[in-house]
């Protein structure tokens, strides 16, 4: 297993930021850990990669243990490069000088990783002469010289327009694949790493309340604050759910956390299913039919080529138990 945290929490004040996490990592998988602001993303990364010292518990990479800025005086672990949303560029260095102050690659190796992080052409360039998508290339380029075995990056799709957001996570999936690298990610909005990550967690106020794959938590969340974190989704209870998918069989205390997509509109269907359209939202590539049924506020996916009106009468149906 390549990292092994144990226990770890981390207590400022009276508050723990991070409490008790465990967790094991093998190599080349890719993590995303998902939260509400303020959840303990952050500081579980520093603490990770050595820059921030834990109240209580340990954790091993390579079956070593990470020292924290308490226990060594440089801060930091050689095989796992941290960047933070926060990084700088020195000024008046041409980027290739920058480059070469920490680089421990070949020049053969070393130019791979320029043109994977699209960087060759800004070698030239001065630090202060480049874009904020260009310094963040450049940065992630300085770590991966070091020839790391763990990548973590915290918010890197912060403050990216969508252009440089869709670049960006081609650039860190490529790096991931190339590299054969382990990378761990945080992202304020999980929607970011569903399609990237082999494994999700999520923290709710400094604790782990899933880990899972993306798949299973967006499709199976562990309680309502999960399910918000990925987008619309309708709580209902056995009754309700035994309504949209007749001749299924719930058990009394069952409920279910239903996404938009998950329910198909009818035009026929059994009065229990009769619900009123109240408003259509145009997405672009697909649109979302917000009904009321029995009074309650319901949200469907739906193809922009199918025509819903306010008003109209429709049916809810749910073709596949949850």
């Amino acid at each position: 297993m390549l990292l092994s945290v144990q226990g770890v929490s981390r207590k400022e004040g009276d508050y723990f930021t991070v409490n008790n996490i465990s967790f094991e990592l093998a190599a080349h998988e890719r993590l995303a850990i998902v939260g509400a602001t303020g959840s303990g993303k952050s500081t579980l990364l520093q603490m990770i990669a050595g820059h921030v010292q834990p109240t209580s518990g340990a954790i091993y990479f390579k079956k070593q243990k990470v020292l924290g800025p308490l226990e060594q005086l440089l801060p930091g672990h050689k095989g796992i490069a941290y960047i933070s949303q926060y990084f700088e560029l020195r000024n008046n260095y041409k980027v290739w000088e920058w480059l070469e102050l920490e680089n421990k690659a070949t020049p053969e190796a070393a130019a791979t990783i320029y043109a994977l992080c699209d960087i060759t052409h800004l070698l030239q360039r001065k630090t202060h002469e480049l874009s904020g998508g260009e310094k963040q290339r450049i940065a992630l380029a300085r770590l991966l010289t070091k020839e790391p075995s763990l990548l973590i990056l915290d918010e890197p799709f912060s403050n990216l327009d969508m252009h440089h957001k869709v670049a960006m996570k081609a650039l860190i999936e490529a790096v991931s694949k190339a590299l054969a690298i382990t990378v761990i990610l945080v992202s304020h909005d999980p929607l970011d790493t569903l399609s990237w990550a082999t494994s999700m967690m999520v923290l709710e106020q400094g604790s782990m309340v899933q880990y899972d794959t993306p798949k299973a938590v967006y499709q199976h969340p562990a309680n309502a604050y999960v399910a918000g974190l990925l987008g619309t989704y309708m709580e209902l209870n056995a009754t309700a759910l035994s309504k949209l998918h007749p001749g299924d069989l719930f058990t009394v205390t069952q409920s279910g956390f239903i996404r938009p997509e998950q329910l198909a509109l009818q035009v026929v269907g059994i009065p229990e299913q009769k619900a009123i359209v109240h408003q259509v939202h145009f997405y672009g590539s697909y649109q979302l039919v917000e009904v009321r049924w029995n009074d309650t506020p319901m949200w469907v996916q739906q193809p922009i080529s199918i025509h819903w009106q306010q008003g109209q009468e429709c049916y809810l149906h749910l073709p596949v138990r949850v």
